[in-house]
């Protein structure tokens, strides 16, 4: 059984996140082979205020 979490800032919308998780999840069965039903996929989101890359913490960026 395939688990996948994917880390997001938060933001997205519903239909974005639908797409992605759909998309992972045909990604994970064509390339293992792993049967639809057995995949899991889950998005953990986190605020723009936990997050810090390449020195830049990301509350002060621009979305």
């Amino acid at each position: 059984m395939p688990l996948i979490e994917v880390h997001l800032l938060e933001g997205r919308t519903a239909d974005q996140k639908k797409a992605l998780l759909t998309a992972v999840t045909k990604a994970v069965h064509e390339s293992i082979g792993a049967p639809v039903d057995t995949i899991r996929v889950w998005i953990e989101e986190f605020p723009r205020t936990d997050y810090m890359a390449a020195g830049v913490w990301y509350a002060e960026k621009k979305p």
